[in-house]
């Protein structure tokens, strides 16, 4: 498809559009002053002072504490391995069995993986793209122990049915809120409404360190399980238990967030409001925008919730428009705009899942005599996630600073251009 032979004339835009960035001097005075104390990172694998890390490390913490108001922020060198931790931390094994969303980032399932237990997939909800409550509760059988939700593209789930399934089945909640900083369901930080919410700090995030997570949780137990899964625990529960204390044996490994990282992580915990704000005027502005495109559905956002826009989803419905969704995006990058389609093929699609196989010679845990009923990840389980992938999910990220209003007014232009040349664009489709 030629661009400019796609609806004539010049494009919309022909700016280059800069990449997000929320560094600053602050963090490289902040990264030197660990440089010149020369300890790069202070964590040690075995039961002592170092056991916890170092002073930033530690000073992290705190604040992340404070500013969401939990009693206990473990950090980790990704929101990866912290979702890995938190099923570990809450005693999740063989034989268990976890309900998660398929429409999210591989680790959030990967993270019951790794503790040998297996993931359940419900599907999603057409106005929030997270999991739906109402097809949770009929996946739930004797061997379930937890949900992990998803707070996708900087929004909250509907958590009113999600923590009243849980609490009638006596289910932990742990929250993937890696996106999702700041997004505040009825007037409560997102991630810190379940049992375990995990934050991310990697590259991309509204806030960042290159990498990192953390671990936010209310309950002591779940913390120290969390730091010894983050630390090497079955060295540290040896040291304890040669000092006479008795805590169950738990695997760990090195997960440990540098001084270095820490330090970022500190200065950027304090952007975090402003960098927030910045998104959700030009996400507000763009919604009321697109109001006037029958074929385009701008995001919900529940009254009492606050969504954060990590990124700006929003649907394309092509019965509206008479055109599939690849020829509106080709249409749009010809005028200047990228978009992404489909964010995610659903979890259970990817060849893991569909060959149940993660150990080569082996199809533990998926079958084994912890699980002599057979799960289903098969086509069609999660129909609302599936649809999104292939046809309507549209992604932008021209919400994202430095892009401001005008930038969105030529995003706007450039459908506006396409809706007017509909029937040329249909001999492409």
């Amino acid at each position: 498809m030629p661009k400019l032979a796609l609806l004539g004339g010049s494009p919309v835009s022909k700016k280059t559009f800069p990449p997000y960035n929320s560094i600053g001097r602050e963090e490289t005075v902040a990264v030197l002053k660990v440089m010149e104390s020369k300890a790069l990172s202070d964590f040690v694998g075995r039961a002592g002072q170092y056991f916890l890390g170092g002073r930033r490390v530690k000073e992290l913490e705190k604040r992340f504490c404070d500013y969401f108001g939990v009693k206990y922020a473990v950090s980790f060198n990704s929101a990866s391995t912290a979702l890995q931790a938190a099923v570990g931390a809450l005693g999740i094994g063989p034989g268990d069995e976890v309900i998660t969303t398929p429409f999210t980032m591989s680790a959030t399932a990967s993270a019951i993986l790794y503790n040998n237990a297996l993931p359940v997939f419900a599907d999603i909800s057409e106005s929030d793209f997270c999991i739906n409550p109402e097809k949770i509760e009929k996946l739930i059988n004797k061997k379930t122990k937890a949900v992990i939700v998803t707070n996708l593209f900087g929004g909250p789930a509907d958590y009113k049915g999600i923590l009243k399934i849980c609490k009638k089945h006596n289910l932990k909640l742990i929250e993937d809120n890696a996106q999702s900083p700041g997004a505040s369901y009825k007037g409560k930080f997102a991630g810190t409404i379940g049992d375990i919410g995990v934050f991310s700090f990697n590259f991309h995030k509204v806030i960042q360190s290159g990498e990192g997570g953390i671990l936010a949780t209310n309950n002591r137990k779940y913390a120290f399980r969390a730091q010894l899964v983050r630390n090497h625990g079955e060295a540290i529960v040896d040291d304890l238990s040669r000092q006479g204390k008795i805590y169950e044996p738990i695997l760990g490994n090195n997960f440990r967030l540098t001084e270095l990282q820490a330090a970022i992580a500190i200065k950027q915990l304090n952007k975090l409001k402003k960098l927030n704000r910045q998104r959700i005027i030009l996400a507000e502005y763009l919604s009321k925008k697109l109001e006037q495109f029958s074929w385009l559905s701008a995001p919900r956002n529940s009254r009492g919730n606050a969504h954060v826009y990590y990124v700006y989803p929003f649907k394309f419905l092509p019965e509206s428009i008479g055109i599939k969704r690849e020829t509106f995006v080709r249409a749009m990058q010809a005028e200047g705009f990228a978009l992404s389609q489909g964010y995610q093929k659903p979890i259970y699609l990817f060849p893991a899942y569909q060959k149940k196989q993660i150990y080569p010679g082996s199809q533990f845990p998926f079958v084994s005599k912890e699980y002599p009923h057979k799960i289903n990840y098969g086509k069609g389980i999660c129909p609302v996630a599936e649809k999104m992938y292939e046809k309507e999910l549209l992604i932008t990220e021209i919400c994202r600073p430095p892009q401001t209003k005008k930038d969105i007014d030529m995003f706007v232009k450039a459908i506006e251009k396409i809706e007017q040349n509909i029937d040329e664009l249909k001999k492409y489709d």
